[in-house]
C-alpha cells in the first residue's frame, strides 16, 4: 500500500518539480511511463522521442539512487495500454494509493485527460501549479487583461522588472535601452571560427533507446544517426557552460545569421533541456546574466538571448493558456493550400528550403530564422493551411511542445490569430534570405529574378501574398510601405506576377497523407 503515485510526464524531469515536493520515501511511489499516445499523436522525429525516453529513464535512475521508489513503464511492456491515463489507472491499482499527484502540464490536450481522471478515478488527482517558469499564468492573464493586442516587447520589460535581470540599481536597463536587436542582425563574414556544438556520446541506457526507437519508428521523418544530446540534468549543465564559454560572445551578433555547412553557428541547443525540465530557464538566464556582468559577453548577446527565454518563450506560453483551446481554430488570412510533399520529403530544388529540412531531418533542429523565415516564411506566403503546417513544427523538431510551438507557428509565422502575438506577418521575398544566408549561391532558382523559368520562387509568391491579401493586410501601418511598392508596379508586371505564382503553386505536390508522413 501507498499514499500517493507521484506522475512526472516526459517534459517535466525537474527534481524540483511540484508534484515531487513532499514525497514521503516510505509511502510514496513516483511513475514514468513511455507510451504509444504520447510518441504519435504527430509523428514525431525519431530523435526527439529517443532524447525524452532515454532522459526519462535516467531520471528515472538518479530518483531510485535517491532511495525514490520508482515505477518505471517501458514502450515494449507487455501489459503497457500505451497511454498515460491507463498507466496511472493500473499504478494506483497495483500500489494501492490512496491519491494521485500530477504537475499542470504543457499541453492543452494533457489538461483534458487530467481533468477526466479527476472525473473517472476512484481516487483525488491533485493537479500541482508547474512554477517552472518565470511567469504564472495568473500574472500573465492580469498583464493581457483589457489589451486588444499583446506585444511581447512591453511584456519583456515587465518581467525584467519583476525578476531585476539586467538592471541597473535604480531599476533602469543595462545599456540604456531594453532590446539591442538591432545590433544582432549581421551577415556571416568569411572565415569566422565557429565553435562546435556542445555533443555527447550515447552511453548504455541511450544506446538501448535508440535500438527501440529505430524499431518502432522507422517510419516517422528524421535520422537517428549522429544523435549527439545530453540525457540527464549533469549533461544539460554542461551544455550550457560550452554555450556561455564558445558560443554567447558572438552569438547577437550573428543570430539570424544562416550558412551551408554551419548548422548551429553561435546558437546555444539548450531549448530541448529547457523545456523537458532538464535544465531550469533562471539557471540560464542568470549564467548569461553573470557572463556580462564578469566581461566574458557583449550586452547585446545576452540581452537578445535573455529575451529569447524570459521574453519569447514566456510571452508565448501565457498566450496559449489565455487562448486555447480557441486559438488554434483562427485562420484569419483565410490559408487553406495544402502543405506541399517537400516538408516530409526535403526533395526540393529550393536550395534555401532543401538545406534547412535536410538539417532538420539530420538534428531535429534548426534556429530560430531558419524555422521562421525559410520554412515558416514558405508556408506564410505559398497560403498553407495552418494546421497542416503547425502539425510539421511540432512533430520534427526536438525541442517542440504544443504550448511553445503553436503560439509561434500559429500567431508569429502564419498570423492566422489576425495580429494578436505579432504586430505583422512576417512575410519577404528572396532578397532577405540572400543578405542573411549562403543559400542562393548554389539554387538552381536566380534570387533576382522574379518572374521566368529561373526566378526565385519566393519573390513571385512574395508579390502575390501582398496582393491576395492586400483587402486584410493594406490597413496594417507596419505594411504601408510594401503596399505602396506594390502600388507602384506597372499592372503588367503585376499580372505577370500572379501567372508566375500562379504555376508554381499548381505544380507543387501536396503531402501524404495529410497528418505528415512521407509518401512510400
Amino acid at each position: 500500500m501507498s499514499d500517493a503515485v507521484r506522475l512526472v510526464l516526459g517534459d517535466q524531469l525537474s527534481r524540483n518539480l511540484a508534484s515531487l515536493r513532499g514525497l514521503d520515501k516510505d509511502q510514496d511511489v513516483v511513475l514514468l511511463a513511455e507510451v504509444m499516445a504520447e510518441a504519435t499523436y504527430v509523428p514525431h522525429h525519431p530523435q526527439k522521442i529517443a532524447f525524452l525516453f532515454s532522459a526519462m529513464r535516467h531520471f528515472a535512475e538518479e530518483l531510485r539512487a535517491d532511495g525514490i521508489l520508482v515505477d518505471y513503464i517501458r514502450l515494449d511492456d507487455p501489459d503497457n495500454t500505451g497511454t498515460l491515463g491507463g498507466e496511472l489507472s493500473r499504478a494506483i491499482a497495483r500500489h494501492g494509493a490512496c491519491r494521485a499527484i500530477v504537475t499542470f502540464p504543457g499541453e492543452w490536450r494533457v489538461w483534458k485527460q487530467m481533468r477526466q481522471w479527476q472525473q473517472d478515478f476512484a481516487v483525488p488527482v491533485e493537479v500541482k501549479d508547474d512554477d517552472r517558469f518565470f511567469c504564472p499564468i495568473a500574472r500573465f492573464r492580469a498583464w493581457a487583461d483589457g489589451r486588444k493586442q499583446l506585444r511581447m516587447e512591453f511584456f519583456y520589460r515587465e518581467m525584467r522588472r519583476d525578476h531585476q535581470i539586467l538592471l541597473t540599481p535604480d531599476g533602469q536597463p543595462e545599456g540604456g535601452q531594453w532590446n539591442f536587436d538591432a545590433e544582432n542582425r549581421k551577415a556571416l563574414p568569411k572565415g569566422l571560427n565557429i565553435p562546435a556544438p556542445y555533443r555527447e556520446e550515447p552511453d548504455a541506457i541511450t544506446a538501448e533507446v535508440l535500438a527501440l526507437v529505430a524499431s518502432r519508428f522507422a517510419g516517422h521523418f528524421g535520422k537517428l544517426d549522429g544523435f549527439f544530446y545530453a540525457a540527464t540534468a549533469a549533461g544539460a549543465a554542461r551544455a550550457l557552460d560550452h554555450f556561455i564559454h564558445h558560443g554567447l560572445p558572438l552569438f547577437g551578433d550573428y543570430q539570424d545569421a544562416m550558412a551551408m555547412g554551419q548548422e548551429t553557428l553561435f546558437h546555444s541547443i539548450l531549448s530541448p533541456y529547457i523545456n523537458a525540465g532538464l535544465l531550469d530557464p533562471r539557471t540560464v538566464v542568470a549564467a548569461a546574466e553573470e557572463a556580462w556582468r564578469q566581461g566574458h559577453a557583449p550586452l547585446n548577446a545576452v540581452e537578445g538571448f535573455i529575451r529569447q527565454i524570459l521574453g519569447w518563450r514566456e510571452y508565448v506560453r501565457g498566450i496559449y493558456w489565455l487562448k486555447m483551446p480557441g486559438y488554434a481554430d483562427t485562420n484569419a488570412l483565410n490559408a487553406h493550400r495544402p502543405l506541399p510533399d517537400f516538408y516530409w520529403t526535403g526533395r526540393t530544388e529550393m536550395n534555401c528550403l532543401a538545406q534547412v529540412i535536410g538539417q532538420t531531418e539530420r538534428l531535429a533542429y534548426a534556429h530560430h530564422i531558419q524555422r521562421l523565415m525559410v520554412t515558416g516564411n514558405f508556408a506564410l506566403l505559398l497560403g498553407v493551411e495552418p494546421a497542416q503546417i503547425e502539425e510539421w513544427y511540432l512533430a520534427v523538431y526536438a525541442d517542440a511542445y504544443e504550448w511553445v510551438e503553436l503560439p509561434n507557428v500559429h500567431g508569429m509565422v502564419m498570423h492566422a490569430d489576425g495580429g494578436y502575438l505579432g504586430s505583422k506577418p512576417y512575410a519577404a521575398s528572396g532578397k532577405y534570405i540572400q543578405r542573411m544566408s549562403d543559400y542562393c549561391t548554389k539554387c538552381r532558382y536566380d534570387v533576382k529574378e522574379t518572374t521566368g523559368p529561373t526566378a526565385c520562387p519566393f519573390n513571385a509568391l512574395y508579390w502575390n501574398f501582398l496582393m491576395e491579401n492586400e483587402g486584410r493586410l493594406r490597413s496594417n501601418p507596419r505594411m504601408g510601405l510594401v503596399y505602396k511598392g506594390l502600388d507602384g508596379m506597372d499592372p503588367a508586371k503585376r499580372d505577370a506576377i500572379r501567372a508566375q505564382a500562379g504555376r508554381f503553386i499548381a505544380g507543387l505536390v501536396p503531402a501524404y497523407p495529410a497528418t505528415g508522413t512521407e509518401p512510400t
